[in-house]
């Protein structure tokens, strides 16, 4: 049985992790990773460190994520010991459990040793993964309590199940290269939107190269993520209704909006207030485009035809 008191603990991990995801990304674009120096959980050596702009925006973020970390344990033990019938509750609590201890060992790691930006990047994928496993339980609750999800009684086809979970994957490395990109510092590589230093193909090699890549793969998925769409209305119009119609609305949306915050992100590079608006703005849409993927390519395994 779902309480209040569950699906307020529910939301409450969910909107927590979401903040633990904008102040990692608010630590990495302002160059605030040192900020308490080498001593982890300690700052610069004190429980709470001396004031600086740094080490406040670390330490913050330190103590959210250890906020919200008792959240997603108090979550995980609620659901396993009143909703262990459900597997899938058990699962997505379970997942976020999991990501939230990987991405805080991580962070550890990142500043006890120096860390490659490869390495940090993969830090923001797990952030996302985190996010989504805790959407994925918010999302489990709305759906039982209503009873109304259409596609109980509906199969869809196992070319669906593979092109969503394709785009899962593909929407993944996308990310992972932007924030590659955010952690080399190479964000310059390409001045001007949409071309790329004034020319539509550029030097492919170095910063531009890399930068480049990402607007490109950026395109690609926006090519899938439409080409889904408009698979999923003709089975629409065949007689079939499909389940993740709106969805896959939604997915459009967000990476449109993703492309375009994209734009904003270059165009106000040399301005630093803006700019770091614009990269929290970049990071919000990922995630969210990310997670209704997620979404997706859950129901599509669920509902395929065996």
């Amino acid at each position: 049985m779902i309480t209040t008191r569950y699906r307020w603990l529910a939301w409450s991990t969910f909107i927590g992790m979401f903040l633990v995801l904008l102040a990692g990304a608010l630590v990495t674009k302002t160059g605030s990773g040192r900020g308490c120096g080498d001593d982890w959980p300690l700052c610069n050596g004190k429980f709470i460190p001396a004031y600086t702009v740094e080490s406040l925006i670390e330490y913050s973020h330190r103590m959210v994520t250890g906020i919200v970390g008792i959240l997603v344990l108090l979550t995980f033990l609620y659901t396993w010991r009143y909703l262990r019938e459900h597997t899938e509750a058990i699962v997505y609590a379970g997942g976020t459990l999991l990501f939230t201890v990987v991405q805080a060992l991580m962070g550890a790691a990142a500043v006890l040793w120096p860390q490659q930006p490869a390495v940090m990047a993969l830090h923001f994928g797990i952030s996302l993964l985190a996010v989504a496993s805790s959407m994925l339980l918010v999302v489990w609750i709305r759906r039982l309590e209503r009873m109304g999800d259409s596609g109980h009684s509906t199969f869809l086809p196992k070319s669906m199940y593979f092109m969503s979970w394709g785009i899962w994957v593909f929407c993944y490395v996308v990310v992972y290269l932007g924030a590659y990109i955010r952690h080399l510092e190479v964000e310059a590589g390409c001045m001007g939107w949409p071309l790329c230093n004034g020319q539509l193909i550029p030097y492919l090699g170095g910063a531009s190269g890399i930068v480049f890549l990402h607007r490109v793969a950026a395109a690609v998925l926006f090519l899938l993520i439409a080409g889904f769409y408009f698979f999923v209305r003709r089975r629409e119009t065949n007689g079939e209704p499909s389940m993740l119609r709106k969805a896959a609305m939604y997915a459009i949306i967000f990476v449109v909006a993703q492309i375009f915050s994209g734009g904003l992100l270059n165009e106000t590079i040399h301005n630093e207030d803006v700019y770091l608006f614009a990269s929290l703005l970049h990071n919000v849409l990922a995630t969210a485009l990310f997670s209704i993927l997620t979404d997706i390519a859950i129901r599509s395994w669920k509902h395929r035809i065996r």
